[in-house]
């Protein structure tokens, strides 16, 4: 038998309380607990695994005039760089583990797949991608937002259809 196709998942849509407010985002439909069951999902939260603490300060992503995006946290301090060691985290991991999906938390600076907040910490959101789904999209791998799960289940259930024969 064919192996699974592998999907990275945001941690906190799992259950695991390592949003900036110590909290999760649960988020279980039967086909994502099916394919847990199956051990096809790579768990992974790229701000804690570049070291941010949980609890933290809220971050958004600011867009300068000329495109330069930073991350600053609600206090204005730049962890851009942070944010993209993260990125660099879930890119290898889902490397590692030939992840070709991702299922990420929609309006994170690390994971929005669509929307991200507007930099200006009223809660804003805008059309935009966070910094890991960037990378992931930049190396080949295909990102939805929790909102877009359909068209995960759609994309997974065609890549299994693909390397069953």
């Amino acid at each position: 038998m064919a192996p699974h196709t592998k999907i990275l998942v945001s941690s906190c849509l799992m259950g695991f309380p390592v949003r900036y407010n110590a909290s999760a985002k649960l988020f279980m439909p039967p086909a994502l607990l099916r394919w847990q069951q199956e051990g096809r999902l790579v768990l992974c939260c790229p701000e804690v695994s570049a070291g941010f603490p949980t609890p933290r300060l809220s971050a958004e992503i600011r867009i300068a005039p000329l495109g330069e995006r930073t991350v600053v946290e609600s206090n204005s301090h730049d962890v851009t760089s942070g944010y993209l060691a993260g990125a660099h985290i879930a890119l290898q991991l889902a490397l590692q583990h030939q992840c070709r999906f991702a299922l990420l938390t929609d309006g994170s600076p690390s994971c929005g797949s669509s929307q991200i907040y507007d930099g200006s910490f009223s809660g804003k959101r805008i059309a935009g991608m966070g910094l890991t789904t960037s990378l992931l999209r930049e190396n080949g791998i295909t990102v939805f937002g929790e909102s877009e799960f359909s068209a995960l289940e759609e994309a997974i259930h065609f890549s299994d259809m693909q390397t069953a024969f």
